[in-house]
C-alpha cells in the first residue's frame, strides 16, 4: 500500500525564495505540492511545469478561513518582510493542525515565537521559525567549530549578496526597516546600541576581493548570547557587491539616524530600481563570512575563518536549504517534536552543504589562525 503523500503549502511559492523552495521539493513522490501568492494566475503559471497545485492565497486576508479549505499536512512561509508581521499565519496554522515553519530573519519575530509554544504543543503540531540563514545556518557554523575552541570570544559575520542575483521586494523592504535605525548588540561583554548599515567595515574574501559591510538587526543577536554564553562581542553584516551603492545606503542611513528622514522601507520599490540600474557593474557572486576568535585548549588566542562563496546567481538559494532539507524530513515521517522553536539544532552544517553540493557554491575554511 503507497502512503499518502504530505500535502506541503507553500505561502509566496513562486517568490524570490519559495520558488526555489518549490523546484527542490516538486520531485519528492511523498509530497503533493501546492504553490500560493496573491496572483492565483502567476500561481498556476509557475506550478504547471512542476506538475504542482497553483492557488491564490492572501497572508493579510482570512487566513484561517483559507487555510480550512486547503488542509495542508505543512505550511512554509516566504511572504516577507517578518518585521512588519505578527504571528497571524503561525496561529492560524496550529488552529487548522498543520505544522509550520517560514524563513523570517526579524529579530523580534524569531526570538519571541516562544511565545506560541503552549499553542502548539496543545494542538501537537511543530511551529519552526528563523529556517533560514539565520539563525539557522549561522548557529550550524559556530556548532561545527566550538570543539575547536576552549572559549568561543568574537563572532564577526556577515553576507555580502551578487549585484546580479535575484533581488525581492520582500528581501529589500527587510534591510530597509532597520537602516539606520537602533538596535542592541554585545561588544566587548557589554549590551550597546548600535545603528543599521553603520559599523561601517571591509571584508577581504578568497575569490571575491574587497566588500564594504555595515550593522544589521538579526535573530542571532537575540538568541546567540544564551547559546554561547562565552561571548563578548557579536556582530552581524550585510552589505552591497558595488560599493557605491554601499556607501549611498551608509550615507542615508545618518539620515535616517538623525531623524531627518523616515524608515527606508517606505521606499522599497524606488530604490530597489536604482539598485538594479547598477547590475550590469556587477557580478552574479555573492559571500558569506564568520571570523569566530576565543582561545584554543592552551588558552592560546586562536581564530578560525569560514566562507561560502556562490557563484552563477546562486546565492538566494543558501536561505532556502533549512525549509528544504525538514521539509523532505517531514514528508518522509521524521516531524521534529511539538511546540515552537527557532531553527536551532535542526540542520547541522554538514547536512547544510550536502544540499548546496549541486549549486555553484563553494565552502572555504582558514584556521587556526593565532594571534
Amino acid at each position: 500500500m503507497t502512503a499518502e503523500r504530505k500535502r506541503i503549502l507553500i505561502l509566496g511559492g513562486y517568490g524570490t525564495f519559495g520558488s526555489n523552495i518549490s523546484r527542490a521539493l516538486a520531485e519528492d513522490p511523498a509530497i503533493e505540492l501546492i504553490i500560493a501568492g496573491r496572483s492565483e494566475k502567476k500561481a498556476k503559471a509557475f506550478a504547471q511545469p512542476l506538475g504542482a497545485r497553483g492557488i491564490q492565497f492572501d497572508i493579510f486576508d482570512d487566513v484561517d478561513a483559507q487555510l480550512s479549505v486547503i488542509r495542508p499536512d505543512l505550511i512554509i512561509h516566504t511572504v516577507g518582510p517578518f518585521q512588519s508581521q505578527d504571528y497571524q499565519v503561525a496561529r492560524a496554522a496550529i488552529a487548522s493542525g498543520s505544522h509550520y515553519l517560514d524563513l523570517a530573519d526579524a529579530r523580534g519575530f524569531v526570538a519571541g515565537i516562544d511565545a506560541l509554544d503552549a499553542e502548539a504543543k496543545t494542538a501537537g503540531v511543530s511551529v519552526i521559525t528563523g529556517a533560514s540563514s539565520v539563525p539557522c545556518l549561522t548557529a550550524a557554523v559556530l556548532d561545527a567549530h566550538l570543539p575547536h575552541f576552549s572559549k568561543l570570544e568574537s563572532v564577526h559575520y556577515g553576507i555580502s549578496a551578487a549585484q546580479q542575483t535575484s533581488r525581492g521586494v520582500a528581501t529589500t523592504a527587510a534591510i530597509l526597516t532597520y537602516v539606520g535605525k537602533p538596535f542592541k548588540a554585545l561588544e566587548e561583554g557589554e549590551t550597546k546600541t548600535v545603528y543599521g548599515w553603520q559599523g561601517f567595515h571591509s571584508v577581504d574574501y578568497p575569490e571575491l576581493g574587497s566588500r564594504y559591510f555595515g550593522d544589521c538587526d538579526v535573530p542571532d543577536l537575540a538568541l546567540f548570547p544564551r547559546r554561547y554564553p562565552g561571548l563578548k562581542t557579536l556582530r552581524f553584516a550585510a552589505g552591497n557587491q558595488q560599493k557605491v551603492l554601499h556607501l549611498g545606503t551608509w550615507a542615508v542611513s545618518w539620515l535616517v539616524r538623525t531623524k531627518l528622514f523616515p524608515s527606508l522601507s517606505r521606499m522599497t520599490k524606488p530604490l530597489l530600481g536604482i539598485a538594479r540600474l547598477f547590475d550590469p557593474l556587477g557580478n552574479d557572486k555573492s559571500g558569506f563570512h564568520v571570523f569566530m576568535a576565543g582561545k584554543d585548549e592552551r588558552g592560546a588566542d586562536v581564530e578560525h575563518r569560514f566562507y561560502i562563496i556562490a557563484r552563477s546567481g546562486h546565492g538566494p538559494h543558501i536561505p532556502c536549504v533549512p525549509a528544504t532539507v525538514l521539509a523532505k524530513r517531514f514528508a518522509a515521517g521524521d516531524v521534529p517534536a511539538a511546540g515552537a522553536r527557532a531553527c536551532l539544532d535542526l540542520v547541522d552544517l554538514k547536512t547544510y552543504l550536502r544540499e548546496l553540493e549541486p549549486l555553484d557554491i563553494t565552502p572555504l575554511k582558514e584556521g587556526p589562525i593565532y594571534a
